[in-house]
């Protein structure tokens, strides 16, 4: 294993070379996206809305639904495949000055952070201060600057993980992941979300740091050899249900997923089942196909503003009684809650509202045009 990633491999492709490989189709020059990346966190943040909705579904309906099964298999590698595609590309910018590098992955993520921090807050101001006014609602958000808050906490940790890989770019390889992989097995339960996220997923995100070139080939070979993909993929989800639902009888961790080892390898098996299935998608192509990417493209628009079209379909559905079956009203939920987002977006690209989810030149360190957005959830540019 390479100690370190070169900070271009297999990320994209010159004007010269004289092949470009099948899994990396041209993108249009302003986005510098690869298709099969945003189809794999189109798969990710969908999996993400899915369990929101779901759980809280059911919480309010008092009872669980065939989403629910969906939710508990990909409980395993849903957060894990979403920081390894984001590590994919901290290569890039890993061993550039600290002033285009905190661009890149420090302002960016604090910028939709911040904004959106306030705005979900803002929505639950009486919920949060509790009468006691103001100044409880100003100390909610000081305590936001130190400990994640409510969804938000996967942008803030891309944050935290991207200085933590900067400044521990010096040590090798190896040494780096097995520290990560111990602080995911180590029983950290502070109650921070800070600190035990951070355990929990940083050997992902290293993962993806340390492995780009061979995850792109992977890729790469997964697209040249679809019939043995899928079927490695058929026995990766045969295994992955056997021990998502096969009970242990020990509270702390109710099934053989959980356990610990096991769960460490099943986030990145899962993460690399995503990244083989969202490429032999990419090879078929269709509607499937385009509908993920459009998701993948644009994934930190869903997830930022996912809540409200969540929360308010969720409680018209649930209040009024008219559908009784968990698992359809969650369906539904699941699906106005990614489309909306996407629907707003849409309407306020070219209107002043767009720095909800574009971030304004005044808030960038370097020009624009040396700091272009790293492709997935790292990037809120509307293309």
């Amino acid at each position: 294993m390479s100690a370190r990633p070169n900070t271009e491999p297999a990320l994209s492709v010159r004007p010269d070379d004289p092949v470009r490989p099948p899994v990396r189709p041209h993108a249009a020059p302003e986005t510098g996206r690869l298709a099969w990346v945003d189809v794999a966190k189109g798969i990710c943040i969908i999996l993400v809305v899915m369990m929101h909705s779901t759980l809280g579904v059911g919480e309010a309906m008092g009872g669980e639904g065939f989403m629910h099964h969906v939710v508990e298999f990909a409980k395993p590698f849903r957060i894990p495949d979403f920081f390894l595609l984001s590590g994919l590309f901290v290569g890039r910018v890993v061993d550039r000055d600290w002033r285009l590098f905190s661009d890149r992955r420090i302002v960016h993520f604090a910028y939709f952070y911040l904004l959106w921090m306030v705005l979900q807050s803002a929505v639950k101001y009486g919920q949060i201060t509790e009468g006691a006014g103001p100044g409880a609602f100003l100390a909610h958000l000081a305590h936001g600057l130190i400990e994640p808050y409510s969804t938000l906490w996967f942008i803030y940790l891309l944050a935290v993980f991207s200085v933590a890989v900067k400044l521990l770019r010096r040590v090798p390889g190896p040494v780096l992941l097995i520290g990560a992989a111990l602080l995911q097995l180590a029983p950290v339960h502070t109650g921070s979300t800070l600190i035990d996220e951070f355990c929990a997923r940083f050997v992902y995100f290293v993962a993806g740091y340390l492995f780009a070139a061979r995850i792109f080939a992977l890729a790469d070979w997964v697209r040249a050899r679809s019939g043995l993909a899928l079927v490695g993929l058929a026995a990766w989800a045969g295994i992955e249900g056997a021990l998502v639902f096969t009970p242990t009888g020990f509270p702390s961790h109710p099934n053989l997923a959980g356990l610990p080892g096991v769960s460490l390898v099943l986030g990145a098996a899962g993460a690399l089942a995503i990244v083989s299935a969202a490429a032999l998608l990419t090879r078929a192509g269709g509607p499937v196909t385009a509908m993920l990417r459009a998701c993948g493209e644009r994934s930190i628009v869903i997830y930022l503003a996912f809540f409200l079209p969540m929360a308010g379909l969720r409680t018209v559905l649930v209040k009024s009684g008219i559908i009784a079956d968990v698992g359809v009203v969650s369906l539904l939920v699941t699906a106005t809650a990614v489309a909306v987002p996407l629907g707003i977006e849409r309407l306020v690209r070219h209107t002043p509202a767009r720095f909800l989810f574009r971030r304004p030149a005044a808030f960038h360190l370097v020009g624009e045009e040396r700091a272009t957005p790293a492709p997935g959830l790292a990037s809120a540019r509307a293309t």
